[in-house]
């Protein structure tokens, strides 16, 4: 064989099977340490954490949101999970389709057991959906939730808020707005009134009705932009039951969902914990 194709060979397989090996010990990986966080707290633990992994044979990154997969793959889960036994659901994620949050969000309210979302630094839209579904909500100290007022999309590429359309079409006039922009604020109207009610459903039992209320208002009616943070602070004062402090495992397993490499990265640190040591005298 001339060294042309031996050079071929090796550079087909560092292309092929090198990030295929690597992806696969990843996965390993992950599995131990999600095995040892179940260990330590005598739960099922159910990871959605939403990155862009290089996995494909020219490292092609994939673009995650929560999706109709994402919530057949954690039903699943939580049905092969025993009543008695608690759930936590690691979360990090844009947010995605509502219909399959909405989904994952009643799967996780009507389980036996204690429930816990664990939000090492974002939980979007959706992803706060699933959150309200929770007992409990363990959040990093500058973790963020985020509002939960329905996006309507405008054009093939163009998504607006809900309530813009609404104010947009009061603003203008019902009568002097064209055909398909009322039908746009119809239905606008009819996503916030169903996220409202879905974030009450959720809500129920756990606090007083007036104070469910509040919080879907709050979330559902357009109060912030979409992407406007939440951060346990407020969230406590919304009056979400948020508890501050992730178990150091969790970073450790966040660490095993890397994102893209850029060829030239914008964050660069020793990653190495550091401790304060005392000036000898």
């Amino acid at each position: 064989m001339d060294p042309f194709s031996i050079f071929f060979l090796i550079l087909f397989f560092f292309l092929v099977f090198l990030p295929q090996l690597a992806h696969q010990s990843l996965l390993k990986q992950r599995l131990t340490l999600i095995r040892e966080i179940e260990k330590r707290r005598k739960s099922r633990v159910i990871t959605l954490i939403h990155r862009q992994e290089k996995i494909g044979v020219f490292g092609i990154p994939l673009f995650k949101y929560i999706d109709i997969e994402d919530s057949e793959e954690i039903l699943r889960a939580i049905r092969m999970t025993p009543k008695d036994m608690p759930i936590d659901v690691i979360l990090h994620t844009p947010g995605g389709l509502i219909l399959a949050s909405v989904q994952i969000a009643y799967a996780l309210r009507d389980h036996p057991a204690k429930t816990t979302v664990i939000v090492p630094h974002y939980a979007m839209s959706g992803g706060t959906l699933i959150a309200l579904a929770a007992d409990e909500i363990i959040m990093d100290p500058h973790a963020v939730l985020g509002p939960i007022d329905p996006q309507i999309a405008i054009g093939k590429e163009t998504v607006v808020p809900a309530v813009s359309i609404l104010k947009a079409v009061e603003t203008k006039g019902y009568t002097k707005a064209d055909d398909l922009t009322l039908i746009k604020a119809d239905m606008a109207e009819k996503a916030i009134r169903q996220v409202e009610e879905t974030i009450m459903k959720l809500l129920e039992g756990r606090m007083d009705k007036r104070k469910a209320e509040r919080i879907a208002k709050t979330l559902a009616e357009g109060k912030w932009t979409h992407d406007y943070p939440i951060t346990p602070e407020l969230a406590k004062e919304l009056g979400l039951p948020v508890k501050i402090g992730i178990p150091d495992e969790v970073y450790k397993l966040m660490s095993l969902y890397p994102q893209t490499h850029q060829l030239r990265p914008g964050v660069e640190f020793i990653p190495i914990p550091y401790r304060n040591e005392k000036p000898k005298t």
